[in-house]
């Protein structure tokens, strides 16, 4: 195990984890919510150092990210363990895995990330699958490494990371698409066991730092698809990140969720209202997920209105040049 970084010891052998907005006191022999971290005798270790228990090459808009790298591949890894326990969460395998201990790979030394990344002629690594700040003592060691070999640094992310540990990554970090899940404190509360002040303050951060950033709101029945609510959440975008954040509003299923099986899909016309909202709250860049081919999964210039990307799942068709509206010339907000 390595010792983890971002917490201070206690009396009585105990220690607080300064990692994420969590901030677990954690007692000797007992782990934090995350189940990623453990107190021995004192001192914090991570249990998930060097052993990603997933690793992939991706389209970068799977991510989901449209505004950066565009058509390109992502090297993509993640850990065992989370800070939340999102009752819909898709990767519930990895994230809510009870033994984190439970090795899935051998020893994978930050050197042989990026060299994978590399020979799959990835332009980026994306710290992802389960949430990233769990991990961010192995996370900083490979961005520190990708960024001398000219890759770029990618964070899907819940935003609930500590000060501290934004600080730390930023000065890696390229993009990242973090999940605004509502913009309701209680459903933050019930569903993911989480405050939404805390992210709501870093995305605002993140914007400030320079950090390309993209915002995916997940709408579910009965939880997340109240339109005032998010009316509230588009124009918190609009008027605290600026009129130029991508939103990517997902469709909800079921079947692959962890507890909430039971609860309908999302309905086309409820995501299709939801776009609506983000469009009048001024914002230029909305795209509805989960529905391949629909044309709200285009990029479209937000002054003439001609279409600058097309996509169909994870394929793309590009018509802009080089970020810039083929027909008016308009700055697209694309970081190639």
């Amino acid at each position: 195990m390595v010792e983890a970084k971002f917490y201070k010891k206690l009396d009585g052998l105990t220690v607080a984890c300064e990692l994420c907005h969590q901030a677990c006191l954690i007692k000797n022999n007992s782990a934090g919510t995350c189940r990623a971290r453990i107190n021995v005798n004192g001192k914090l270790f991570s249990l998930v150092y060097g052993y990603p228990a997933a690793l992939n090459v991706d389209p970068i808009e799977k991510k989901p990210l449209f505004h950066f790298q565009p058509g390109s591949l992502s090297y993509s890894l993640g850990t065992l363990g989370c800070n939340f326990k999102c009752a819909n969460c898709q990767n519930w395998s990895l994230s809510q895995a009870l033994k984190t201990e439970q090795k899935t790979t051998n020893l994978t030394e930050p050197e042989k990330i990026v060299s994978e990344a590399l020979a799959n002629e990835c332009s980026s690594i994306s710290y992802t699958y389960n949430e990233p700040t769990i991990f961010t003592e192995y996370a900083l060691e490979i961005m520190k490494l990708a960024h001398e070999k000219n890759l770029k640094n990618v964070w899907v992310s819940n935003g609930y990371m500590s000060n501290q540990c934004l600080e730390k990554i930023i000065p890696y970090l390229d993009a990242i698409n973090v999940d605004l899940k509502s913009y309701n404190e209680g459903s933050y509360l019930n569903n993911c066991g989480a405050k939404l002040q805390p992210v709501l303050k870093n995305l605002k951060t993140l914007k400030k730092s320079g950090v390309h950033l993209e915002i995916a709101t997940l709408i579910i029945p009965g939880l997340s698809d109240d339109c005032e609510m998010l009316k509230s959440l588009t124009e918190f975008l609009a008027e605290e990140l600026g009129t130029d954040t991508p939103w990517h509003v997902s469709k909800f299923f079921p079947a692959i969720s962890w507890k909430l099986k039971k609860i309908p899909p999302t309905s086309e016309e409820i995501i299709f209202e939801a776009c609506d909202i983000g469009k009048n709250a001024g914002l230029k860049y909305v795209y509805a997920g989960n529905l391949p081919g629909d044309e709200r999964e285009n990029t479209y210039c937000p002054a003439c209105g001609e279409p600058a990307i097309r996509r169909f799942g994870y394929e793309i068709e590009r018509f802009d040049h080089r970020g810039r509206c083929a027909y008016c010339d308009k700055n697209l907000d694309i970081f190639e």
